[in-house]
Parts: C-alpha cells; sequence; structure tokens
C-alpha cells in the first residue's frame, strides 16, 4: 500500500515537474531589420513629378505616403489576437513592421505607436532600438528611403461619458537618445487597468491552454508572462518632474492636460494626434468632445492633427442622432428610432418585449423600461444585459447607415466636423473670439499585426485586417460567451461595467467589431524633401491629407491675389474666397509583390510578412470620379445647432472621365457677406471598388428601410476565412481644412 502512495506522489510530482518545466513563458525579442537597400524611390519621384505637371502644378512638393499609427505584438490587445486561438498568426515584433513599411507596403514614414499601456522598460528600450536601427538601414538621412519616427499611444478610456477622453498617438522628431524619453506615458483609466488584469483562476491559467489548444500552449503561457512582467513594473510617483523619475517605472497621465503637460516638461518636438473620436467599441454612448474643446485639454504645440479614418472606420461625418440624450435633470434616456437609425437601447427593449407573455401590457412596458436602462447604464457593455441575445439579434442598432466604412456604434459627439464646428463661449482663442479646435487631416492603418500602411489591396480580409475571432468551441466560450447571461428571461439583468471580473475582449461588442475593421488609411505630407525634418516641417504646416488606403494625389489651394495658399492654411480675409483642386487617382495594383522586394527579402520572408502579396502598382491610374466640399460655419453663439452649420456635401464637382486627373474651382460668395469664420476642405471620390467588409453587417432591409435581417462578417469561424466579405465602395481622399477668418 505505501509503495503504491509513493508511486502515486512520484506521479503527481513528475506530472507537476513537467508542467512547471513546460509553461515557461518566453519574453518578446524586437527581431532582426533586413538592411537591404530599397530600389525605386527616385523612379516614384519622378512619376509622381510628371503627374502633377500633367494637372499644372508648377514647382511641386513631394507628396509623401506614411502611416504614424501601427502597432506590434508588444501591444498587449495585439498579442492576445496573434495566438490562433484566435485566429492569430503569430508574433509580429517591431522588425516586422520596419520590414513591412520598407518593402511590402514602400511607405516614405511611418510612426512605431504601440500601446505605452502594454509597455515595460525593457519593450521600451528594444522599441528605440529598432526605430534607431530602421533609420539607419534606410540609408543617408538627408535623403533616405524611409523615415521612422518612435512613438506611442495614450490609450486613455472611461467607463462613463465624463471620464472618457479618447486615443492619442504621440510620436517624435527625434529619435536619439539625447531627446527620446525615457519611458513613454501611458493613461490612467481602464485600459492601462485592463492590461495589467489578470482575471484567470488556478485552473485557467495552469491547466486552460492545454485544454484549449495544445498545439498552441507555448503562446498562451507567452501571454501570461508578458502579463506578469507588465505587473511587475511599479508605476512611477505622481507630480514628480519627468526626468527627476526613475526609467524603470511606468509613468502615467490621467486626461490630455496631464498628457500634455508631461511633454512640455520633456520639452522634445512631438505630435499628439487624437483618434478613433467615434469608434463606439470602446467609447460610451452620450460620450462627446465638449469637454475637450476647452484650452487645457488641447494644446495647438502638440496636438495639431486628428485621424479622420483608420482600419477601424470612418471618423469624419456628424450625424444629429444619438445613442442616449439626457433630460432636464441630466438623467439618462433612451431616445426613440428614426429612418435612419436604431439606438442599441431601444432595440434592448424590443428584445424584451418579444418575450413578454402580453407584450402590450403595462408590465411588459416596465420591463422594455428597465432594458432600455440597464443598456445605458452598462456603457459600451449595453448588449450583455439581455440574456441569450445573438449577435444577429441586434439588427444593425447602433450603426451609422448611410457613412462611409463606419465605426462599430458610431459616435456623433466625437465626429470630427462636429468637433470643427464646437466653440466653447466660456474660453477665448488668443484672438479674443470663441475657443475652438483646428486641425489637420490624416489616415492612419491602427493596425495590429506590425503592417503599417496595409491599405493597398483589398483582399485576404482574415489577415489583413484586424479581424480575429474564437477558432474551437472553448475558445468561444472563454473569449466570447463568458461574459453572457444565458437563457431568454422576459427581463433585463443589470451589467456593472466597472465591477466585471471579465476583460475588455469579453465585455465589448468583439464579435460584432469584426464586421467593422477595414484595411488602414495613409497620412499624406506635400513636401520639400524626403528627410525628417522636412516631413515634420509639413506636419507643423498641416499641409496633409488623409486618405483611405489609396495612394491619391490631391492639392487643395485657396487663390489669394495671385498666390496659392495650401490646405492646412489659417487665413484672413474680406473677400468672397476661390479655391483650385487638382487630384489624381491611385495606381491600379498588380498582383504580387515587385521583383526588387522579393530580392530584399526573398519569397519566405514576404510570404510571413504580408502573405506574398506588397504595393505593386501598374501604370494605370484610376479614375476619380468627383469631388465633394465641405462647409462648415463654426457656432458663433452656443445656441446654433450643429448641424445646422455643417453643409455635407455643400457642392458636388464632377471630374471627367478616363483616370487623366481632375482640375475643378469653385467660390463661396456668402463669405464676405455673412462675415463669420468659415472652413472649407474637400474629398476626393474614386469610383466604387471592393472593398473589406465594406457592407458592414449585411443588412436585408424591408420596404421601410429598416433593417429586417443581418449576416454579419464575424472573425470566427462563422464566416469562412476566403470569404472577404467585399462590397462596392469609393475610397477616398481628404483635404486638410483651409480656416478662413473674416478680417478684423
Amino acid at each position: 500500500m505505501l509503495r503504491k502512495v509513493l508511486v502515486v506522489l512520484a506521479l503527481v510530482a513528475l506530472i507537476i515537474g513537467v508542467v512547471i518545466i513546460d509553461r515557461q513563458g518566453m519574453p518578446e525579442s524586437a527581431g532582426n531589420i533586413t538592411q537591404a537597400q530599397r530600389e525605386g524611390v527616385l523612379y516614384d519621384q519622378l512619376t509622381q513629378r510628371k503627374a502633377a505637371q500633367t494637372l499644372g502644378v508648377a514647382a511641386p512638393k513631394q507628396i509623401l505616403f506614411g502611416d504614424v499609427h501601427a502597432h506590434t505584438t508588444f501591444s498587449m490587445d495585439a498579442f492576445a489576437w496573434s495566438i490562433p486561438l484566435l485566429g492569430g498568426s503569430g508574433l509580429h515584433p517591431p522588425a516586422d513592421a520596419c520590414d513591412y513599411a520598407r518593402f511590402v507596403a514602400n511607405l516614405d514614414f511611418w510612426a512605431l505607436t504601440d500601446h505605452a499601456e502594454s509597455l515595460t522598460p525593457r519593450h521600451w528600450q528594444m522599441i528605440t532600438d529598432t526605430v534607431r536601427a530602421c533609420n539607419a538601414a534606410a540609408g543617408d538621412p538627408t535623403n533616405p528611403d524611409m523615415v521612422t519616427f518612435v512613438g506611442w499611444e495614450w490609450t486613455q478610456m472611461g467607463n462613463t461619458a465624463e471620464t472618457h477622453y479618447g486615443h492619442r498617438n504621440v510620436f517624435l522628431l527625434h529619435d536619439d537618445p539625447a531627446r527620446t524619453p525615457v519611458r513613454p506615458i501611458a493613461s490612467d483609466s481602464v485600459a492601462f487597468r485592463a492590461m495589467r488584469n489578470d482575471p484567470l483562476n488556478p485552473f485557467e491559467k495552469y491547466v486552460g491552454p492545454y485544454l484549449a489548444d495544445f498545439s498552441s500552449r507555448q503562446r498562451q503561457f507567452d501571454q501570461q508572462h508578458k502579463q506578469a512582467e507588465l505587473r511587475s513594473v511599479p508605476i512611477c510617483e505622481a507630480g514628480v518632474p519627468v526626468r527627476e523619475l526613475p526609467a524603470d517605472c511606468i509613468e502615467l497621465a490621467a486626461t490630455p492636460a496631464e498628457l500634455f503637460d508631461k511633454l512640455r516638461d520633456w520639452g522634445y518636438p512631438a505630435m499628439a494626434v487624437p483618434h478613433g473620436t467615434t469608434w463606439g467599441f470602446y467609447t460610451p454612448p452620450g460620450a462627446d468632445w465638449d469637454k475637450q474643446v476647452v484650452p487645457e485639454q488641447a494644446d495647438a504645440q502638440h496636438q495639431r492633427l486628428i485621424e479622420v479614418f483608420s482600419g477601424h472606420g470612418n471618423a469624419e461625418p456628424y450625424r444629429s442622432w444619438r445613442a442616449m440624450r439626457r433630460d432636464a435633470d441630466g438623467a439618462p434616456v433612451c431616445p426613440p428610432p428614426t429612418p435612419d437609425y436604431l439606438p442599441g437601447c431601444h432595440r434592448a427593449g424590443e428584445l424584451i418585449r418579444a418575450r413578454c407573455a402580453d407584450p402590450d401590457s403595462a408590465d411588459c412596458d416596465q420591463r422594455v423600461r428597465e432594458a432600455q436602462q440597464a443598456y445605458l447604464a452598462a456603457g459600451r457593455a449595453g448588449h450583455l444585459v439581455v440574456p441569450g441575445a445573438e449577435v444577429a439579434d441586434w439588427l444593425d442598432a447602433g450603426q451609422c447607415r448611410d457613412c462611409y466604412l463606419p465605426p462599430l456604434n458610431h459616435r456623433p459627439g466625437g465626429a470630427v466636423q462636429y468637433i470643427l464646428a464646437k466653440r466653447n463661449f466660456e474660453a477665448t482663442d488668443d484672438d479674443g473670439a470663441p475657443f475652438g479646435l483646428r486641425f489637420g487631416f490624416i489616415g492612419s492603418s491602427d493596425n495590429h499585426n506590425a503592417r503599417p500602411g496595409n491599405g493597398f489591396k483589398e483582399r485576404d480580409r482574415s489577415a489583413i485586417a484586424d479581424v480575429y475571432g474564437a477558432q474551437s468551441g472553448f475558445a468561444q466560450r472563454f473569449f466570447a460567451d463568458a461574459a453572457k447571461r444565458d437563457g431568454d428571461a422576459a427581463r433585463a439583468e443589470p451589467f456593472e461595467l466597472g465591477a466585471s471580473p471579465y476583460n475588455f475582449l469579453q465585455v465589448n461588442e468583439s464579435e460584432r467589431q469584426a464586421s467593422f475593421f477595414y484595411t488602414g488609411g495613409l497620412m499624406a505630407v506635400h513636401s520639400q524633401g524626403r528627410d525628417r525634418r522636412a516631413i515634420w516641417d509639413a506636419i507643423e504646416r498641416r499641409e496633409v491629407y488623409a486618405t483611405s488606403g489609396e495612394r491619391m494625389l490631391l492639392w487643395f489651394d485657396l487663390l489669394d491675389a495671385g498666390a496659392r495658399v495650401p490646405m492646412g492654411s489659417i487665413v484672413e480675409s474680406a473677400q468672397s474666397p476661390t479655391f483650385e483642386v487638382r487630384a489624381l487617382g491611385a495606381f491600379e495594383q498588380r498582383d504580387g509583390c515587385p521583383q526588387s522586394a522579393i530580392d530584399a527579402l526573398g519569397a519566405d520572408r514576404l510570404q510571413q510578412l504580408s502573405g506574398g502579396e506588397c504595393y505593386h502598382p501598374s501604370d494605370q491610374r484610376k479614375a476619380v470620379e468627383r469631388i465633394e466640399v465641405v462647409r462648415i460655419r463654426p457656432q458663433i453663439a452656443a445656441d446654433e445647432a450643429i448641424d445646422t452649420l455643417i453643409e455635407d456635401p455643400w457642392k458636388v464637382l464632377p471630374c471627367p472621365a478616363g483616370g487623366s486627373g481632375c482640375t475643378v474651382q469653385f467660390t463661396d460668395p456668402d463669405f464676405a457677406a455673412e462675415g463669420r469664420e468659415t472652413i472649407y476642405y474637400v474629398r476626393a471620390l474614386q469610383a466604387p471598388t471592393a472593398t473589406i467588409n465594406a457592407g458592414g453587417l449585411r443588412c436585408r432591409y424591408g420596404p421601410d428601410g429598416a433593417c429586417e435581417a443581418v449576416d454579419p462578417c464575424y472573425g470566427d469561424t462563422r464566416t469562412p476565412a476566403e470569404d472577404d466579405c467585399t462590397a462596392p465602395a469609393r475610397e477616398r481622399a481628404w483635404s486638410s481644412p483651409i480656416y478662413l477668418q473674416p478680417s478684423r
């Protein structure tokens, strides 16, 4: 008997020992950058100059394309999505992003902006080293084949509209150690706590990886190691000047004002770019930008740009509907549906009504109201208050039906158009006018697979976009279903987001989000040269524009007494203005990669980075179909309704067929008579082409225009990997505005 006990104990000890040895997490490395030179840069410059001359552009600046919002698997969410359990393709460290930007996307510049909340001192050292190595590989710094900026994402999130400010991408002019902060600045918010959170019980932590996906258990152990490493780094002491803090702590800023204070404290040239301002995946219902149209939350030195479009959706358009209203006492109210919008809270009530024994009874009406209030109280987790509700049950609730490539649950209070029209009458600009914000427009990818500038081809949705989802029943139960309530009870169950034991992906609408991931946008600059200072100068001038991923050429100028004033300018004038727009479509793409990329990286490396697809232009350009002009007249009184001040489109100007380019002029005879600031910008639209996820939830609409059923594009096995979920959409470019002010 004793011998049997000893044998059993020995076996148990052996199993425990094997598990302990087997489950050792491996720390991430930065990878190795390819040192080959990139070919074709001079040819690209000559081709662009020739194209500009065909449109009558005299002595044109270079138009350079870049992506200043790109993540690697150093970011915690990107690491989770890279696990095979969620359909990921493995680690993609910073070196992958450098090689992808140079040889696959063929970018002129980019910025590495991993989530600061995910980064330890070890990660930050690897990031800065990689950026310097990437710049060194690009050749002569006065004329490099690509410029790489070092940066991070400040990922602020609040569970309520009052505490939510949103995200900023921070990137720096310089990359040398003497002019680089010794640590990034993270947000003191929900995102920071979520990335450090360890919600796993001992069984899930030690046994779960063996049951979930035995073959990829090492990646799951690596994720646990990554979180443990992050939790081991202490938080920096608050209130201490940045240069007096130790290097081995995590520095936090709770608001944009605190972030700007710390950037000023460092004293290095830096840009902080708001993004995802309408993205309802993390933005609470009822959130708007009103509390940020104040001097202390808006630093014009650092915050000169705003991201209009990314792979997570379009932040441009304003709509007058809302996901939530407030009554006279400030209490949340569920708004009724309109012909163009179905509030999620209303849909929650209707799902409960359908379960009542008597849908027309007073008792059922009360349950409907309870469901609506529970939905609003749960914030971004409102979909969890209806037990047993599936993705398709929500129809297209919360979605912008007439927006170009909208984000999930579009929040109009953060729309770029709203932000530009809004004025604060309790504060003033330098000229004494009511305080307002003025931005240049950029696009970015927000890609989480080390693929900056990934919007050159609309194919391979499951790899090129940030689509992820459970690849097994176990993963579905753990990642997608864990926070859901079972059953079909005829009463909503409240969900308290702040007290939830579940992680960020479990409480958000991750399954619906998969229908709203796109290939990314691009930022273009009108630059005097290819070096980093020339690019930075263009950024400071706001002489930049955004595209949805296509490399369209765009000029937008105010014609002022024989001179041309470019996009991004702030101009005083007493005359009615005349503007000129010149646009040329992007090149049609060939399949595969150019031979120069194959020679530099090799076929195996290209397959690992991009599935063997690269930016590979032909000589044929796509046609620009039309130019749309948007006019915004910012508030001159606090009670002016925002929707009356935004004219979109104000003018539509057709372009000639054939793809030979488009040059149009327009005037505004109203400006001089009205005597108020007016903002003008243009969109250049190409003819429709097949675009990933352009159909969103793929609604089937009834005769009254309402969505009757949906066919979501899931990120999991419910949507076949070969289904790219494409639908026609017009790729576009957005100019930065010209801000025209009446002469004082």
